[in-house]
């Protein structure tokens, strides 16, 4: 991970998501939600167009998603 260097930048960039009152499902997603919205400024911000935004972003999900394997749980009943 890397350090913090410009707290300003930071802080343009990161929403955060309300802790309290949220079940963990809802607030995973309310993290995600607000984590791509965040990412998706940022590009736009750099010169990204929408289709650029788009292909980038589906890519990396689909990639976390391709790779994701799950632990199998074992049946010791």
């Amino acid at each position: 991970m890397t350090e913090k260097t410009d707290i300003s930048e930071q802080d343009l960039f990161v929403t955060e998501f309300p802790k309290k009152g949220y079940n963990i499902v809802d607030y995973l997603q309310g993290r995600v939600h607000f984590a791509l919205l965040d990412e998706m400024k940022l590009m736009t911000k750099s010169g990204m167009t929408q289709s650029q935004i788009k292909k980038t972003i589906l890519s990396n999900v689909t990639e976390i998603i391709d790779n994701f394997e799950p632990k199998k749980e074992s049946k010791s009943l």
